[in-house]
This record gives C-alpha cells, structure tokens and sequence, in this order.
C-alpha cells in the first residue's frame, strides 16, 4: 500500500484540464517517463522526437500508474482511468501552474553558468532538516523539468528549491514567469553556452530573466564579485525585487569570505554574513565550494530558516555524481584516488578542477592525473578557452594527461615534455592505456563536457578495480582509507 500523501486528486485534475474523470483516483506522484513510473503515479505521456509517450501508456499502467492522461481517443485505452486531452504537454503546464497557485511554500529559483544543480540540491538537503522541503530532482531545468517539477511539490511544502536553465535567451523568463520564486539566485556568468551569444553581457541579460517572475516582496542574491553585478542588481530592482543580497569577497558583500583553508578531504571556511563572524567546514575541497556555500547560506537565512543551524550542518553536504564525487580504488598496486566530475565541463569548471588536484595531497610516488575531455558550446574562443588551461596544468604539477576531442588535443600539444600526454579519439581509446599506467597513491581526476562521455572512463575504472566499502560516505573516512 501506497503510505505517501495525496499529491491530486481525479476531481482535481479533471477541473485543471477542462474534461472528466471516469474514475476516482488520487495520486501521490506524476511522471512523465513510464520507465520511472512508480505506484500511485498520474503519468502524462510526452512527445519527443525520436519517440511518443502516447504509445507507452498501458506499460505505464502495468508499472502501477494510477492514471493517464492521453491525446489519442483511438487507442485501446477503454476501462482505464484516463483523461482525454488535446495537448499532453499543455496538460503538464496547466497542472504545474495549479500547483504553484496552490502553493503557500518560500520558494527559490536557482541559475547561473555552472554549479546550478550542486546549489540546489545543497540548499534542499541543508532545508530537509528545518522543514517540509521539496526540490527539483537531478537538472530538471528546462521547459520539461520545471513544470514537472512544480506539479510534483506536496501542497504541504513549506521550502521548495527550483533550478531554472538556459541555452537561448527567452528560456528563463517562460520558467521563472511559472516559477514565480521568492528569493532568486544567480549565482555566476560564465562562458557557458556562450557559442548561443553575443557576449558574456548577453548571457547575463538572459540570467536575469529569473527576476521577470520575482514576487514583488522578493531578494535576489548575486555574486558581489562579478562585473555584471551592478547590472544585475538594477534588473532586479526595476522587476520589483524589495532586495539585493552580494556574496563573495568584495569589501561590500552581505556574504563575505574572508579566509577559506582547504585540505583533501573539506573546507575548513570563515566568512562575514550580515556583520557576523560565522565558522563552518563543507565536506568538499575547493575554493568553487566556498562560495557556493555563501549562495547557499544566503537563500536559507532569506527563506527565513535557522542560519546557524544550516552552517553547522554543512559538513554533512556531499558532491553530486559526476560533480566532484571522490573514489578511493583498490589494485594489486595499491590504492588509488579517483575524482569523478565528469557530469560536464567549462573553462571555469575545468579550471576549478585543476586547482582542485593542485592543492590535493598526493603521497609519495603518486602522480597528479587529469583525463580531459573538450568543452563545448564556446564559439567563436573555443580555441581560447582550450590553450589557455596549458599554463594551469603546468602550475598545477599534472604528471599525466589524457585527452579526447580536437580541442584538447590542441591544447595537449603546447604543454612542456615534462607533462605526459596521452591522445585517443574517443573516451574508450583512453581506458587501456590509462589503467594500464596507474598505480598506488595516484590521484586521477576526470572531466569533460557530456558530449565527450567521459563518464565512461569513470565507470571502466570503477569496473576493473574494486571500490574500497561502498558505505563510507565522508571525505574524511575516503582520506582515512586512502
């Protein structure tokens, strides 16, 4: 039996999308993917391009959908709680703009060049523990994931946390005009997706649409730190934000960092938040980390939560696959660090990275490893943006490189014969010849934009060597074990 609360009822739905319900149902989640479907789902059957949600709807209902929508009358759908509609997708954003109607939860819109889910997911865990919370899974961002979001928050909710993402201007104003978020965040602008635009300054301008949907008593919160931040802040004010919330190190930031002191297994972090001293460690190195947290601590104390309590919780914050999410390896040649943030890739998240396995400690006879896939959507600079890591892998101490794609191959090609590289055309040319070379105490760190599939050399590590006590959750005890 089903134990969780009522997210819609058949009453409900029908009066949303304008027809009747055969049947009395109520539902407790809504899916749009019948391989997702889980029991007590009302699954809204989506057209993509390569296929038709329509066809999938009796799998859907084998796999315990408690309801349908549908758009074809002429499938043999007859004895099933049903709904007809004309537009399946419509029926999405009808449902997602009910539920925010309905909604009485402080909600926070989420975007930025890079770390937008990281954030989101940090600022749901650290609400989880002072409140009813929902947030977006995984990057549910896009004209999909936002409305499917929204129609899946509990009316209950007193916090809920959406991510709002872009690759074209206009996107970001249709989701936060749905969203319509108490508190905004952008938490940077960066070269992402910059092949769609004219300038940075336009990738800005398409940030802050998020303030287009801004409730009229709400805080934006944005990087002190950023040239467009002057900028910024005056759209927010002319869409009616009541106020303006900095972070970084800049003299004038709400959230101020005054001392960040990393170590391979967290962050040990002082900041200044509203005048107040405030000391905390996150269970992530890097100094991206550090100012993630002033975002994140920014939202929850303008959502009206406990800011002390956040900040002593933060160790508890673990990395997201893909992003920065750290391996501890066995082979018959010892031990080995691997840092899976292969989820994606820009030249200021390659560049974290780099300064992350920099100020990594590495034991004696271990090496410093990048594999490096190209990074995407970067116009008319891509070649830019490539050559200029050389310099930063060489600062870095990189023993070895492993590349794919074109452009850094490019960049492989300009660094000293004191760093190692090696070259495959695909992700797969680089497994052999990588666990062939490593050994005890090496650090290994993977990342390239997803187009490039460097998660499969993450997964074929994973798969030829064994992962030391899958259970050990903390920095600390992966430091421990290594």
């Amino acid at each position: 039996m089903n134990d969780e609360p009522v997210l819609w009822r058949s009453s409900e739905v029908a009066e949303i999308l304008g027809g009747q319900s055969p049947f009395d149902w109520t539902a407790t989640g809504v899916s749009i993917d019948s391989r997702t479907v889980r029991p007590g789902d009302l699954f809204i059957p989506l057209k993509g391009d390569n296929f038709d949600g329509q066809d999938f709807i009796l799998d859907a209902f084998n796999r315990g959908a408690i309801a349908a929508v549908s758009e074809d009358k002429g499938k043999n759908l007859e004895g099933l709680p049903v709904l007809a509609v004309n537009d399946a997708y419509e029926a999405l954003n009808k449902l997602a703009l009910a539920a925010r109607k309905r909604c009485h939860a402080k909600i926070i819109g989420v975007t930025g060049s890079v770390g937008k889910t990281s954030i989101k997911d940090a600022i749901g865990k650290l609400l989880t523990a002072q409140g009813r919370t929902f947030y977006s899974p995984n990057s549910y961002n896009n004209h999909i994931g936002v409305p499917l979001s929204l129609a899946q928050i509990p009316i209950e909710t007193e916090f809920a946390i959406l991510e709002l993402g872009m690759n074209h201007a206009g996107e970001i104003k249709l989701l936060s005009e749905m969203v319509k978020p108490d508190i905004a965040i952008i938490s940077n602008i960066e070269p992402v997706h910059i092949e769609f635009f004219s300038s940075l300054e336009a990738i800005a301008m398409a940030k802050a649409e998020i303030f287009q949907g801004l409730k009229s008593d709400g805080v934006a919160i944005l990087n002190r730190d950023n040239k467009y931040f002057d900028l910024l802040a005056e759209l927010a004010f002319k869409s009616g934000a009541s106020k303006v919330v900095g972070f970084g190190i800049h003299e004038d930031a709400d959230l101020r960092l005054i001392e960040i002191k990393t170590s391979p297994a967290k962050s040990i972090i002082t900041a200044s938040i509203n005048n107040k001293k405030f000391d905390y460690e996150v269970a992530i190195p890097g100094e991206h980390w550090a100012f993630n947290s002033l975002v994140i601590l920014a939202a929850i104390n303008y959502a009206g939560a406990n800011l002390e309590l956040a900040a002593s919780s933060f160790s508890q914050v673990k990395p997201l696959k893909g992003r920065g999410e750290t391996h501890i390896l066995s082979s018959n040649k010892g031990n080995i660090k691997l840092i899976d943030d292969s989820y994606n890739a820009s030249p200021v998240s390659v560049s974290a990275a780099i300064s992350l396995i920099k100020n990594a400690v590495v034991k004696e006879s271990g090496r410093r490893i990048m594999v490096l896939g190209d990074m995407m959507e970067l116009g008319k600079n891509t070649k830019k943006y490539h050559l200029d890591l050389a310099p930063k892998i060489v600062e870095a101490k990189i023993d070895q490189v492993y590349v794919t794609g074109k452009n850094m191959e490019m960049m492989s090609e300009i660094l000293p014969d004191a760093v190692s590289v090696f070259v495959g055309k695909t992700s797969l040319e680089l497994i052999d010849p990588l666990l062939n070379t490593l050994h005890g105490n090496d650090l290994v760190l993977i990342k390239g934009s997803a187009a490039t599939s460097m998660s499969t050399v993450v997964n074929a590590i994973k798969d030829h060597l064994a992962v030391i006590d899958p259970k050990i959750n903390t920095f600390k005890e992966r430091l421990d074990a290594f």
